[in-house]
């Protein structure tokens, strides 16, 4: 595990103090009841909550050779926050549950603890971890729980028409091309992964290094949203698995069919398969425009015998990333 400071190991310490050394590092709580009591009271204007969850696991979700406690917190953060955009809400707070094994570092911890606040003040203001629990596993697991509230109505998957256009806000093939750089350059002869050395990153070129830093520390727009919703999206979802496969997703709960554009997304194969750049992926009416942040990348036409084309045609190349089907080929 990467991490400078404080050594001393989660199963020397008690459950409380492991606790207060996360809830130090945290943003004062701003919910009528917070951290510390047996379950948070949240405020919620408009009387509806949007919730989502999602859990990253060691081994198939993140290597701890290369993302620090820091960057887990963040991308543990930033996940759920966009899938919270994703529905045209705000997200309000997060409930983090944290299962580790005996030996993991405190200062480990606290990094975490540093990368989950950071990532709510940058992407989230106002948003903040406020409760959780703390368990013992023999895997690192990350099971984050985020809230959100609505301004006006949810914005969902089933919503898209033909006729209208569909928009991104955000990367799409980035993190993807990232994650193969770390497959590629950082593993021993043996497939082990190696520890992100300084040096060894410094060497990287200016693409791959911007790849590496979204996938370690991926940054959807959750600003835009809520800005979609207020601009009429008539559907809207995270693109976390590639934009081919959440595009299937969207257009099979619409029972439309997508038509990508290539000369807008190229024809880098990745950007069509690659995930976990947590992009928008949303419709609109063509009449109303889409909001700035959104970039027009296709249509949506009548539900024909393929839910996603490009340019027209089928897409014969590999769709996204189904963990179920994809980890035992991902690990060799």
């Amino acid at each position: 595990m990467r991490g400078d400071g404080d050594e001393t190991r989660v199963g020397a310490l008690s459950e409380a103090h492991v606790l207060r050394r996360i809830l130090d590092r945290l943003a004062p709580s701003t919910a009528p009841v917070g951290p510390g009591d047996d379950a948070a009271v949240l405020a919620v204007p408009g009387g509806r909550v949007v919730a989502t969850v999602d859990t990253l696991v060691h081994g198939p979700d993140f290597r701890l050779a290369w993302s620090s406690g820091y960057d887990l917190g963040w991308k543990a953060a930033a996940v759920n926050l966009a899938d919270i955009a994703a529905m045209g809400a705000r997200p309000t707070a997060l409930l983090v549950a944290l299962a580790m094994p005996d030996d993991t570092r405190i200062d480990f911890v606290e990094a975490l603890a540093d990368g989950l606040r950071a990532a709510c003040d940058a992407l989230a203001p106002g948003c903040a971890v406020e409760g959780g629990d703390l368990t013992v596993s023999d895997t690192l697991t990350i099971a984050v729980t985020a809230l959100g509230v609505l301004d006006g109505d949810p914005v969902r998957r089933d919503g898209a028409r033909p006729g209208d256009v569909v928009a991104l806000a955000g990367d799409a093939g980035v993190a993807a091309r990232g994650l193969a750089v770390l497959f590629d350059r950082f593993r021993d002869a043996a497939g082990v992964p190696m520890c992100l050395e300084p040096t060894a990153l410094a060497q990287l070129a200016p693409a791959e290094a911007r790849g590496v830093d979204a996938q370690l520390r991926p940054r959807p727009p959750i600003a835009l949203g809520t800005a979609a919703a207020a601009a009429g999206a008539t559907a809207m979802m995270d693109v976390s698995d590639g934009l081919v496969l959440d595009a299937s997703r969207l257009s099979e709960a619409s029972d439309v069919t997508v038509d990508l554009d290539p000369a807008v997304l190229g024809d880098d194969p990745v950007v069509y398969s690659g995930g976990e750049d947590h992009a928008l992926l949303a419709t609109f009416p063509a009449a109303a425009g889409v909001p700035a942040g959104f970039r027009v990348i296709g249509s949506v036409r009548a539900a024909g015998a393929d839910r996603v084309l490009v340019g027209g045609r089928r897409f014969d190349g590999r769709g996204g990333w189904d963990p179920y089907r994809d980890w035992d080929a991902a690990t060799g």
